[in-house]
């Protein structure tokens, strides 16, 4: 499994949603893309997002000031 970074921090809402969107259309499924974030509203809009996409938050983890997020893409 490949892993991309994607840096949104100082975007607001939509736009983290939709950056990580567009990356993981440039992806081959089942690989990942790391996101870092530090909008509130990507706490929902991201786990909304991966479920309604059909992609795997693999996991949402809290670090000074930001959130990263490990998103593999689904077929």
């Amino acid at each position: 499994m490949n892993i991309d970074d994607l840096d949104a921090t100082g975007l607001l809402c939509p736009l983290p949603v939709l950056k990580l969107r567009k990356r993981l259309g440039a992806i081959a499924v089942g690989d990942a893309i790391k996101m870092r974030a530090d909008d509130p509203a990507a706490i929902v809009d991201v786990p909304h997002f991966c479920a309604e996409a059909g992609h795997a938050l693999v996991e949402m983890t809290e670090d000074a000031g930001h959130h990263t997020y490990l998103v593999r893409k689904g077929g």
